[in-house]
């Protein structure tokens, strides 16, 4: 048992490591362990069962018999002899799924215990919903490859992973954090074929290297046999690294400040008053040089104390106080920040499924970002890829009474209102640009709708301070990285409490202001107009493992029901 033991926290270890800063080529060798539990498992299961037949007599005698003749076969019905044979075990085996409950168990609580920062509950389902998850992907595996040929079994092994992830991705309860794909973040170097691919690209290396790594590992004293897994390894980082030190950066660029406020959502986000806030951040927006095109504020920078009516935004204080600023100082730029505003309607028969009442009008609250100039327009795209339990209820319309259970972080709870488009802003210079709110950025499908809208340019506000100084605010930095891959994109990253910085279209990491500090960056980013296959097509490998696992569980079982038939027969 403590061998067994040991390969499950060996791949748990293996598993965690990308997430915690370590090099995410242990992926590739993760499931090694597993792999090889999971073969031993079953090798014993087998091992001990006994073909035992009908006449009642002692096993160990049945065991030294030689076959019967056709005829004594023929003769032993009428001799009054019974035919059926049944499997009987020897010795109870243990079972598998104990063993990697704790490995994925391990895995995920290593890496996303930070969310108990805020809500100890949602910690806790991340771990319980992500380990039920990966333990039915392994275990569906695990039974196919006991009952079914072995290509069989590697091929849904493949497919079902991939298929828990997109649907993790696409699903009303979705934490995709831990898309194997996702690992990859601090080393960007190895997957820029992500623009051809996406995340789900690295998850389907990463299992079919494990899968290759096993198959050598079980021939491992001939050479030969691990051509195939250094090919699997080293022709996608060749490939990587040559898209790489190719890709370069235009020569078209705009001017943007990062501004970060610093203001701890615990202690004085929500006990400072508005006026107070607004005057820091316009003294941080003050520092960007006079040609600045675009300055950047974190999520929830305006409105979280003070109601912010979407029909009466160009009258609000805080963003009069900005156009006053850049009326001032910066006419030709645009200032994009983080509000919480309300849309109200007329009656209950034109209000969204999302609409509350206060038992006298119906009204939408939605986590918002502004983009404002001195114009008289005012620019607002509304954050549609929300935080399951709290800023949404999953399933709404089944579930709309029990939105008391949403976890409050200080600020609007509750159901949030939603866009259906992803909005693009046009800037009085003429550059298109959009901007994705905090949890929205982990969303690569998703992300890539602000490009096939015309973005050339995006930003990312957002405010981690919720999760205090901790792995989960570096984490989900480095997943910006991977928007810009995917796209080939520049962002502009302004966290509340860091990170605030700058990310090219090749995953670079320019300037940052990190954890706990007040200020602001300006740098000059570059603009795209490209558009790679995976802007146009998003996740067809997660379309395509769908449809293959569901051929390939029907074909497992039109294949057991025909052995059963052969054998019958």
């Amino acid at each position: 048992m403590t061998k067994r033991i040991l390969y499950a926290l060996c791949s748990a270890v293996l598993l965690a490591l990308p997430w915690l800063g370590a090099p995410a080529l242990t992926l590739l060798v993760a499931f090694v362990p597993l792999l090889i539990l999971q073969q031993e498992l079953a090798d014993a299961d087998t091992g001990q069962t006994v073909q035992v037949s009908g006449t009642g007599q002692d096993p160990k005698k049945e065991k030294g018999k030689k076959k019967s003749t056709k005829a004594a076969e023929a003769s032993a019905p009428a001799a009054g002899r019974r035919t059926n044979s049944r499997v009987k075990p020897l010795s109870r085996t243990p079972r598998l799924w104990p063993y990697l409950t704790l490995t994925f168990a391990l895995w995920w609580g290593a890496t996303t215990w930070w969310v108990g920062e805020a809500a100890v509950i949602g910690a806790v389902l991340a771990v319980v919903f992500g380990t039920a998850l990966n333990l039915t992907a392994f275990m569906i595996y695990h039974a196919v490859w006991r009952r079914a040929p072995r290509a069989l079994a590697y091929t849904l092994l493949v497919v079902g992973w991939i298929s828990y992830e997109y649907l993790y991705i696409c699903g009303e309860i979705s934490f995709p954090w831990l898309t194997l794909g996702n690992g990859f973040a601090h080393d960007v170097k190895l997957v820029q074929w992500y623009e051809y691919t996406g995340v789900l690209g690295g998850s389907l290396w990463v299992l079919i290297c494990n899968l290759l790594v096993f198959e050598a590992w079980k021939q491992r004293r001939h050479l030969q046999s691990w051509i195939a897994p250094a090919v699997a390894v080293l022709l996608p980082v060749i490939v990587s690294l040559g898209i790489y030190y190719s890709c370069e950066e235009p020569d078209q660029k705009v001017s943007v400040e990062v501004i970060q406020p610093n203001f701890d959502p615990y202690l004085v986000k929500f006990s400072t008053s508005e006026k107070e806030q607004t005057a820091i951040m316009l003294d941080l927006m003050a520092q960007a040089p006079k040609n600045v095109s675009f300055i950047v504020a974190p999520e929830t920078s305006i409105g979280e104390i003070n109601d912010l009516w979407e029909m009466m935004l160009p009258l609000a204080q805080p963003v009069q106080s900005i156009k006053n600023l850049l009326a001032s100082k910066y006419a030709g730029a645009t200032v994009i920040c983080g509000a919480a505003t309300y849309q109200q309607y007329p009656d209950q028969w034109h209000a969204s499924h999302t609409a509350r009442t206060d038992g006298k009008i119906w009204y939408d609250i939605y986590n918002s970002a502004l983009a404002i100039d001195t114009s008289r327009s005012i620019g607002i795209h509304h954050k549609s890829q929300l935080v399951a339990g709290v800023e949404k209820m999953p399933y709404y319309n089944i579930f709309k009474h029990l939105d008391f259970l949403t976890v409050d972080l200080g600020g609007i709870t509750g159901q949030h209102g939603v866009d259906s488009v992803r909005k693009v802003f046009t800037s009085p210079q003429g550059t298109r640009f959009g901007v994705a709110i905090c949890y929205e950025s982990i969303y690569g499908e998703y992300f890539t709708e602000f490009i096939r809208n015309g973005a050339q340019l995006m930003f990312v506000i957002t405010n981690d301070g919720w999760w205090g100084d901790t792995p989960g605010y570096r984490q989900h930095f480095s997943y910006a990285r991977l928007r810009a891959i995917e796209t080939r994109r520049s962002i502009a990253r302004s966290a509340n409490t860091g990170i605030s910085g700058f990310i090219n279209a090749r995953g670079d990491v320019g300037e940052t202001l990190g954890w706990d500090v007040r200020g602001a960056l300006t740098s000059q980013v570059g603009l795209h107009d490209r558009m790679t296959f995976y802007t146009r097509y998003g996740d067809v490998i997660g379309r395509i493992s769908w449809y293959v696992f569901a051929l390939g569980l029907l074909y497992f079982m039109a294949y057991r029901v025909r052995k059963r038939s052969h054998l019958n027969d």
